[in-house]
């Protein structure tokens, strides 16, 4: 694959890409939900802080929540594993394209609690 086709193809996958930033999360970090766009499951990226970044870990929805690709700390999956089994409904019903828009499926999840 050229570079013009990776540029393109990462361009098409930022655009379905919703960006859930923390003050709409209660995370510490950027988390990024998309609908389904490979053979893998679901699954959600996780930037490095509270801006979008490059991402730093994918982490599986079902069967279970767990890291698939690159790095995070224990404490930062246990708070997205929270995450997940709190939304996990309007995140796979965005992956299955029953939420398309990106803007309802933010308007849609529910951040943590407080601590």
């Amino acid at each position: 694959m050229d570079n013009a086709s990776t540029i393109e193809d990462l361009e098409e996958d930022l655009y379905f890409m919703a960006n859930v930033l923390p003050e709409d999360s209660g995370l510490p970090f950027v988390v990024w939900v998309f609908p389904k766009q490979a053979s893998h499951d679901v699954r959600v990226k996780v930037s490095s802080g509270p801006t979008p970044q490059t991402f730093v870990a994918s982490v599986s929805v079902r069967p279970d929540v767990s890291v698939v690709a690159g790095k995070l700390s224990n404490r930062d999956l246990a708070l997205v594993r929270e995450w997940i089994e709190l939304n996990k409904e309007i995140i796979i019903d965005h992956w299955e394209g029953k939420m398309p828009s990106s803007k309802a499926v933010v308007n849609a999840l529910k951040p943590l609690p407080k601590p």
